[in-house]
């Protein structure tokens, strides 16, 4: 059975920085790509930033770019972001996802990731 675990999520002021972690089982972690996406209250579920399995590609939405950073560990099956310089805009629940299990590329659209995790929500105050 695979479980994607979110954690690391809280209430911040504009400025702060987070780091996101997740920790996965059930799954040959090194062997997928790795996303994160997040969902906003009323808003539909929107692509964050991904990684492949060599860790030597990642990407990110215009909006995150230069901000949050994605990395991983494959020895501890776990998948991070750090998010920096956070905005109000930035407020959701944050999921992380598995991509094939072929791995070699990223990917940013959620049908092409197989596993989900329940979430973790950030909330960020003016």
């Amino acid at each position: 059975q695979v479980q994607l675990v979110e954690s690391g999520g809280g209430l911040v002021q504009a400025g702060d920085s987070l780091r996101l972690s997740c920790a996965a089982s059930g799954l040959t972690f090194s062997r997928h790509a790795m996303g994160w996406f997040r969902q906003a209250p009323g808003k539909e579920r929107e692509f964050v930033a991904a990684i492949n399995r060599e860790k030597s590609l990642t990407y990110y939405t215009n909006s995150v770019r230069g901000r949050f950073t994605i990395s991983r560990n494959n020895a501890q099956n776990t998948v991070y972001l750090q998010m920096n310089s956070l905005k109000p805009e930035d407020t959701a629940v944050y999921h992380c996802a598995a991509g094939p299990s072929d791995g070699i590329i990223t990917y940013s659209r959620h049908n092409e990731y197989v596993y989900w995790g329940q979430g973790t929500t950030v909330t960020v105050s003016s």
